[in-house]
Parts: structure tokens; C-alpha cells; sequence
């Protein structure tokens, strides 16, 4: 019962910092969270718990807000944005694989303490990585595209749960089959009747937390927010 008390608790700490990081940092801010979250819940998603007799794996939160962060920009700014947005986190999670492999190359000195626990969080990076890179670019990429495509049907303000929530259960449902079935496949996780378990307890916890976001995307969305710069104000320049 500590774990799904615990669990609504982290949901709700989860929404609210996304919620603060767009209303001081506008639309650089949901780039910013973009870029954090697709790291974060690639290190959160190796820890697996229990959670009212299911067995799950974190990051599902994190990963969530993504999509709330992609159909945002999409909502307030358009297509071009979400999708920048996408291609914002594919480099971070890029960057953090090849920068922390590199990391632990380096020969630990004798006083060391960091390489095994280290190696342990990010040694699992690279299969992660693989099954997230690859899940993240097409679920990513599509909700986008199926964001848009709802909204042309379904344009007005109060349908703003039609267009996240019709995205989400497709992309979200894409996105942990190509996920699961790259990261999580083999006798060390325990068979298939395991595989599956994870596979439909995660996509579950990712539907419900696209439910229970949409109020926060609503709310969001009345934010007044800070402009996007257009330059530094500095004098330009002038190229001889």
C-alpha cells in the first residue's frame, strides 16, 4: 500500500513541477523539461516495484509528461514546435549514452567509489537506450502528427481531451510494445509471462496517467507564460 500511496504522491510532485517549469520558463522551459524527462525516465525505468500486486517498472510518469510537454507546444504554438521538441530529446538521450559510456571507460583510482554503482545505473544505458531511441522517435513523431490530425476534427478549446488523450492511447500503446520488446526481452527478465506483465501494466499506468494529466494540460494552457526572445538586444555585428 506505501508504493501506490507513495505513487499518487510522486504523480502529483511530477505535475506540478511541470507545471511551474512552463509557467516561468514558457516555451523554452517545456524544451528544457523535454530534454530532462527523456533522461530521467530512462534511468528511472530500470527500477522495478510492485504496485498493488502488479509488477512495474518507473519512468512511466516522467515519460508521460513528454507527451503533456509535446501536445502543449503543439496546442499554443504549433506542429514545428512539438516537433523540435521530439528531436530535442533524441539528442539528449543520444548525448547522455555516449558521454556516460565514455565515463565509465576511465580506470577508477583506488579511493573510487562511484564506478560500480555507476556502472550498475549506466551500464544498462546502451540496450535502454536502444529500445528507447527507437520507440521514442516513432511514438513521439506520431503523436505529434496525430495530435494535429485530431485537432483538425476536433478544433475547439473544451475538446482539448479528445486531442491528447486520442494521441496518447495510440502512441502510448506504440511506444511500450517497441520499447518492451527491445529492452525487456530475454531469460534475465524472467520469460514471456513476465515480459507481458510489464508490458501490460505499463501501458495501463501510462493510459491512466494520460487521463489524470489532461486536467493539467488544460490549466496549462491559460498560463501566461514568459515571451520567446527574438534576439539578446545587443547590437549586431556588422560581417566584413
Amino acid at each position: 500500500m506505501f508504493n501506490f500511496t507513495w505513487g499518487v504522491f510522486f504523480v502529483l510532485v511530477n505535475f506540478a513541477f511541470f507545471l511551474l517549469c512552463f509557467k516561468f520558463f514558457g516555451k523554452k522551459g517545456l524544451y528544457a523539461w523535454v530534454g530532462v524527462a527523456t533522461v530521467v525516465a530512462n534511468l528511472q525505468v530500470a527500477k522495478t516495484i510492485d504496485m498493488l500486486g502488479i509488477t512495474m517498472t518507473l519512468g512511466n510518469t516522467m515519460y508521460v509528461s513528454i507527451y503533456m510537454a509535446t501536445d502543449l507546444l503543439n496546442e499554443r504554438y504549433g506542429v514545428k514546435a512539438a516537433r523540435k521538441a521530439v528531436w530535442f530529446g533524441f539528442f539528449m538521450l543520444i548525448m547522455t549514452t555516449v558521454i556516460m559510456q565514455m565515463v565509465l571507460a576511465f580506470r577508477p583510482s583506488e579511493v573510487d567509489f562511484a564506478q560500480e554503482p555507476l556502472q550498475a545505473l549506466f551500464g544498462l544505458l546502451p540496450r535502454l537506450a536502444l529500445g528507447s531511441l527507437t520507440a521514442y522517435l516513432v511514438s513521439q513523431l506520431l503523436d505529434v502528427y496525430l495530435y494535429a490530425g485530431i485537432r483538425r476534427r476536433f478544433a475547439s478549446a473544451n475538446q482539448l481531451w479528445i486531442r491528447n488523450n486520442g494521441s496518447g492511447v495510440v502512441s502510448s500503446f506504440i511506444d511500450t510494445l517497441i520499447f518492451c520488446a527491445i529492452a525487456f526481452t530475454g531469460p534475465e527478465y524472467g520469460g514471456f509471462s513476465v515480459w507481458i506483465q510489464l508490458f501490460i501494466s505499463t501501458y495501463l499506468f501510462k493510459f491512466i496517467l494520460t487521463a489524470a494529466g489532461t486536467p493539467v494540460l488544460y490549466w496549462a494552457r491559460g498560463f501566461k507564460v514568459p515571451a520567446v526572445e527574438a534576439d539578446s538586444g545587443l547590437p549586431t555585428i556588422a560581417s566584413k
